[in-house]
């Protein structure tokens, strides 16, 4: 197994040692468009030969980042949709689009604790209007004009009505009510159907759920909501030298992505069912894959060719279907994407954690994302504020701080085995191929805990 994937290549802050021969990127990348010349993302039943193959076919040479995460987006067929209740539905998503069943509000509302009020005044108030008009009670007496009647944030409007006057706009003395501040028709009414009129679209199908998103829903009239389902993903990690607890000792290494991965998924808006730790056996691995019924399976480790590195051989025993093999990218390069079964498919990350967070987000997000039927989000951009070293064929993924306006600040460490950079971060800088980077804009991909155009919920 690979104990420090993407070691031989890259040096221990990032910079690499050995190169390629240029590989042209195209325009997309895993999280959206990229603001580079070429294609635009490719289906992999439309790439033609040598680029899906079955795992026991000849080594070819590593797929563009940007072609890889188009060729993940568009391996997996939406799954199936389900109404779930609003309780249930958070994290999924909108498998139709979500109309009003109400106007909203269904009513004039007041906006403001006050006073009703019926043309210009002073008004007369009534003589025991007790509390007024509060919210939830229908207010049906109708206000003739020259009258105010107090009234709740919330509560309906009376019919004859023309403004609320707010409380701190307004003195009372005795039945008479004295504006202290001009109050305008209409002042502070929430009108029937300010928001949406019944039936309108609110959102499109293909909307992640978030809090906000049930909060409308229900607003709306909605009880439930038709959501596809969420990807069920299980987590596989590899490799005797790892330990999961306590501190490492007698040449073996804690375990990093265990504890991360499982979280992680979940704000991509997958179900976990579990992380399996196999260590390095080719067997196991081959029951684990073969007796899951996960939509997705997450492997760490095992991804290069070394003599415990078993993923590729267990591949080969079960006839998947490898996808990408490979990827021009630093760090992460050995992950791969194959297909288990026309549903089930698998997403290989190296061993080294930066590398396998790389391989997270280049395949898995968005395979996620077309398992749950979600379009990609728009990139940010942003001016790198420090050089960054770029490689001559591969993208780079370096952890980034943004720090006011649209600058971002490269983080110091950012080598395939380092973590520190990631948990200080607030994007990944994409660094394309060849050039100085220093002065130039790049795009952002958004972390799941910072994540402000489409991440997670």
């Amino acid at each position: 197994m690979e104990a420090a994937a993407g070691a031989a290549t890259d040096g221990g802050d990032g910079v690499v040692n050995e190169c390629r021969a240029e590989e042209t990127v195209p325009a997309t990348g895993p999280s959206g468009p990229l603001d580079q010349a070429g294609p635009g993302p490719v289906h992999p039943a439309r790439l033609g030969p040598g680029h899906s193959r079955p795992a026991s076919g000849p080594p070819r040479r590593p797929t563009p980042w940007a072609t890889a995460g188009g060729i993940a987006a568009g391996a997996a067929e939406p799954l199936p949709a389900r109404t779930r209740p609003l309780a249930e539905a958070v994290g999924g998503t909108l498998a139709a689009p979500l109309t009003a069943l109400t106007d909203l509000p269904s009513f004039d509302t007041a906006a403001m604790d006050g006073w009703a009020v019926a043309g210009p005044g002073p008004w007369r108030l009534p003589e025991d209007a007790g509390h007024g008009i509060l919210a939830g009670h229908s207010g049906d007496e109708p206000l003739r004009d020259g009258h105010a009647v107090p009234i709740a944030t919330g509560a309906r409007i009376p019919a004859g009505a023309t403004a609320v006057l707010r409380s701190e706009h307004g003195r009372a003395s005795g039945n008479e009510l004295h504006p202290t501040r001009r109050t305008a028709q209409g002042q502070d009414i929430r009108p029937r159907g300010q928001e949406c009129r019944r039936d309108d679209e609110l959102l499109p199908a293909g909307t992640l759920v978030t809090p906000a998103v049930l909060g409308l829903a229900a607003a709306a009239g909605h009880d439930g909501l038709s959501v596809t389902a969420r990807p069920r993903v299980l987590v596989v990690v590899l490799g005797d030298e790892l330990v999961h607890e306590g501190l490492p000792q007698d040449g073996r290494i804690r375990d990093a992505l265990g504890p991360m991965l499982e979280p992680w998924l979940r704000s991509l808006g997958a179900e976990t069912t579990g992380t399996l730790r196999l260590g390095d056996d080719a067997d196991a691995l081959h029951d684990a894959l073969a007796g899951t019924d996960a939509d997705l399976v997450i492997t760490t480790g095992g991804t290069a060719s070394g003599p415990r590195d078993h993923l590729h051989p267990t591949l080969r025993r079960l006839d998947a279907e490898l996808l990408v093999d490979g990827v021009a990218v630093r760090p992460g390069h050995p992950m791969l994407l194959a297909r288990l079964t026309p549903e089930r498919h698998l997403v290989g990350l190296p061993g080294n954690p930066l590398a396998a967070v790389a391989g997270l987000i280049t395949l898995a997000e968005p395979l996620l994302r077309g398992l749950s039927g979600r379009a990609a989000p728009s990139l940010r951009r942003a001016l790198l504020t420090g050089p960054v070293p770029s490689h001559p064929s591969d993208t780079r993924l370096v952890p980034v701080v943004l720090r006011g306006g649209d600058g971002a600040r490269p983080l110091r460490f950012h080598g395939p085995a380092m973590l520190r950079g990631l948990a200080a971060a607030d994007a990944m800088a994409v660094i394309p191929p060849g050039g100085n980077t220093a002065r130039g804009r790049v795009a952002l991909l958004d972390l799941p805990w910072t994540a402000t155009g489409g991440g997670v919920g």
